[in-house]
């Protein structure tokens, strides 16, 4: 036997830390290659991490809640290095930290859809059969003729058992967190006993109506504090970058965008579109990367180290997307030699992805340019920020119907607003102007689309 430490490795795209949600296994429990261990939160996604060793967990070296630096201990395990294997890693996939460095999630996201398909561990890692010590094989516990698991020994035995986790999402759980409430307490109404959003919110109503009933006339209910991490933290630190370091330009124009409106509704009897979701957001980002090919100033970067203008060769098309995590920004690789069908079946894909948390961090870095839908939020325009890295962003609003002035009369079109930030060290005004220009002219007639591709 032989003690080794797993420590926090880097899932991938250079992330530096990630904090604890839960652990999937308790100090005793045996594991298996792996088999997922904890739940970790990183500034740009929610993962299992699979453990790389078979064996015992002698020592669990953070709680939940904790925020580690990539290479700190999560747990040690007792090996029997002559029964159990570390599971296999490529040769330059080691790290200095001490355990493997994990590049993606395949592995992570194959063993969960293992647990999904009912290849569920028990709530502390082990079989429904007691396990013995690594290496022999795992014995059944029985009292008067029953096989019984662990929990259930320790109440025959009067001992108090582990309560069972709770089973719910790292957004439903942070959210708990948040409002203070204790989702051991909470019924579930979700599929299999999940704990949801809706029973949270539920509980913290009753929580606040309790309160309200036992506190009136005792004064205003304290303030709460709420560490900031993961999504929101890497967003703070950008949007404080942002502002610091780049000179930021914003313009903005109004567009009729009747003639959008009859395209999409065309397009979408399209036998090639019958599968793909076709919304505005698809001609704004056709009208963006089509402009682009116009002004490619929009499309670079400016590096004030080397004091140099890097003038990218590709578009890696960015779309900002409220998830339950937070805002998030994958991006579409190479838009520009895409199709418009091809375009419209990326978009639909990676906005998706990560509205389901199963984004990876290498679409969720790297963008060059980004679009922000603010219209899904009711909202007509607004004022972006630009992401470090990038040099404009574009915003557009809602396609709601107001009054346009067309031939010296008053018509009533669906118009929306488009503004985009830039940076004005070397996207100049007459540069910004033109490329907002372009977009506004394609929404106005995407016909231009196939006049300028």
């Amino acid at each position: 036997m032989s003690n080794v430490q797993f420590c926090l490795p880097d899932v991938g795209e250079g992330l530096t830390e990630g904090e604890v949600l839960r652990w999937l296994v308790s100090e005793g429990d045996s594991v298996s290659v792996n088999q997922p261990i904890v739940e970790v939160e990183t500034a740009k996604a929610a993962v299992e991490l699979p453990c790389p060793y078979a064996g015992t967990v002698v020592t669990l070296h953070a709680s939940e809640g904790d925020l580690l630096p990539v290479g700190t201990p999560l747990l040690t395990i007792a090996t029997d290095v002559t029964g159990h294997e570390a599971a296999p890693q490529p040769d330059d996939e080691s790290s200095d930290s001490g355990g493997p460095v994990l590049v993606g999630y395949g592995v992570t996201k194959s063993a969960t859809r293992r647990r999904r398909r009912g290849a569920m561990p028990s709530p502390h890692g082990t079989s429904r059969r007691e396990a013995g010590p690594p290496g022999e094989p795992v014995k059944p516990v029985r009292h008067g003729g029953l096989e019984v698991g662990r929990a259930a020994e320790a109440r025959l035995a009067g001992e108090p058992a582990q309560a069972a986790p709770v089973r719910t999402k790292p957004p439903v759980r942070r959210l708990a967190k948040q409002l203070g409430i204790d989702l051991s307490s909470v019924r579930p109404t979700g599929a299999d006993g999940t704990v949801t959003r809706g029973d949270v919110e539920a509980a913290a109503s009753l929580q606040l109506a309790g309160s309200t009933a036992t506190e009136v006339g005792h004064g205003v209910a304290s303030d709460q504090r709420v560490p900031v991490r993961g999504i929101v933290r890497t967003m703070a630190a950008a949007m404080t970058e942002s502002a610091a370091t780049i000179p930021a330009v914003t313009e903005w124009v109004d567009v009729d965008v009747s003639r959008s409106v009859a395209f999409i509704e065309r397009i979408k009897r399209l036998p090639e579109y019958r599968d793909v979701k076709v919304t505005p957001l698809l001609l704004v980002a056709a009208a963006c990367v089509t402009a682009m090919r116009r002004e490619p100033a929009v499309n670079g970067v400016f590096d004030a180290q080397a004091q140099e203008v890097v003038h990218r060769g590709a578009v890696q098309l960015g779309v900002a997307v409220a998830t339950d995590r937070g805002l998030v920004v994958p991006h579409v690789g190479d838009a520009g030699a895409l199709t418009l069908t091809e375009l419209a079946v990326a978009l639909g894909d990676v906005v998706q992805r990560a509205r389901d948390g199963v984004a990876t961090p290498a679409e969720l870095l790297g963008a060059t340019f980004t679009i922000t839908n603010v219209g899904v939020f009711g909202i007509d325009g607004g004022t972006p920020m630009i992401t470090p890295g990038q040099s404009a962003i574009l915003a557009f609003g809602t396609w709601r119907e107001r009054p346009w002035a067309e031939r010296g009369q008053v018509v009533v079109r669906p118009v929306s607003t488009v503004s985009l930030s830039f940076d004005h060290r070397f996207i100049d005004g007459a540069t910004g102007s033109r490329f907002l220009r372009d977009v506004a002219d394609i929404l106005e007639e995407p016909a231009l689309l196939h006049l300028w591709s």
